[in-house]
């Protein structure tokens, strides 16, 4: 038998039960949901609580707060929360394994392959010989379609060319930043941090996944639950996710909203803050439909094709039922 409690704790789970305001008002349910420390999700969250949302919805959130990627999915699948943030290629591969989860779009955001704005590199050609850092690890979705753009675009594989340096995010963007790298692809945040500090684009994933035929680009990264939880708690998951389009209108719109989470999102300076809101607003999501789940069939068959087996296992099989389409 898994002890619950000790899997949570193993997996960096710092705070088990911030309830956000609102219990009295309470009426479809209460819904655990996991949080990243320091992930974009906070500032979501925090427009929700500020605006009462959740309240007037009459939906007790729950905030999981963990301190890594990996602890969130442990949550979900030890039975400690119901709904996470993550990739939907993970959320299939579990439904590989027998586990029914469920996905619905967070955000359509996507990274960028980064470069100082003065540097020599003006094309991927030009990476050949130099040190490229590489958020999220050598199966990471992002570098494996690199890989699989730069075979299609320069009939060789980037990571034979360059030389891959794996790590986190943030210790990449220091590396870079203070020139001990002289390229790096990563994540959302991170690229619009560097875009903010005067780093330019060399090649970003829209463009990448464009070129490899996945039009219109599915969002990558979403809401997961399992479909259990939704039998027993529909009205409470469909609230929140009705909430969660609610507070993305005011993100959208609204500076000020901005200015509220400022202290959450860090940013060094107005610039980089101006680049993170862009960003964001860009990838807000639309609703799931038809159009992305043809494409997120044909970025399975991209992965594959390009040796994908250690990220969503080499037998897994595309089974549109991973997605929660509007209404549904």
């Amino acid at each position: 038998m898994i002890n619950r409690r000790g899997v949570l704790i193993a997996g960096g789970v710092l705070l088990a039960s911030a309830a956000m305001p609102g219990e009295s008002f309470a009426s479809v349910g209460t819904l655990r949901v996991v949080a990243l420390r320091f992930g974009s999700l906070n500032w979501l969250l925090e427009t929700i609580r500020a605006e009462g949302l959740a309240e007037k919805a009459g939906l007790k959130l729950k905030i999981i707060t963990v301190a890594t990627n990996q602890a969130g999915p442990v949550a979900l699948l030890a039975g400690g929360a119901d709904v996470i943030v993550s990739d939907w290629t993970w959320a299939l591969r579990q439904r590989a394994f027998g586990e029914n989860l469920k996905f619905a779009p967070y955000s359509s955001a996507l990274g960028a392959v980064m470069v100082p704005e003065g540097s020599s590199i003006a094309k991927l050609t030009d990476l050949e010989g130099k040190k490229l850092g590489v958020a999220g690890g050598a199966i990471d979705k992002s570098w494996l379609l690199l890989r699989a753009y730069s075979r299609k675009t320069m009939g060789k594989d980037v990571s034979e060319v360059a030389e891959p340096i794996f790590g986190a995010a943030p210790l990449l963007t220091e590396e870079i930043r203070n020139g001990r790298i002289d390229a790096v692809l990563n994540f959302w945040t991170y690229t619009a941090r560097l875009s903010g500090s005067g780093f330019r684009q060399l090649v970003t994933m829209d463009e990448i996944l464009n070129s490899l035929g996945v039009d219109p680009a599915p969002p990558l990264v979403g809401f997961i639950w399992r479909e259990e939880t939704e039998t027993r708690k529909g009205a409470a998951i469909a609230t929140f996710l009705d909430v969660v389009v609610k507070a993305n209108e005011i993100l959208a719109t609204s500076d000020a909203a901005w200015e509220r989470i400022r202290g959450l999102v860090k940013p060094k300076s107005d610039a980089e803050f101006a680049a993170i809101k862009a960003f964001y607003r860009k990838g807000i999501p639309q609703p799931w439909g038809a159009a992305e789940t043809r494409s997120a069939e044909k970025l399975t068959q991209v992965l594959t094709d390009v040796g994908a087996a250690r990220l969503m296992g080499g037998d897994t099989k595309f089974d549109p039922k991973l997605f929660h389409a509007e209404g549904s």
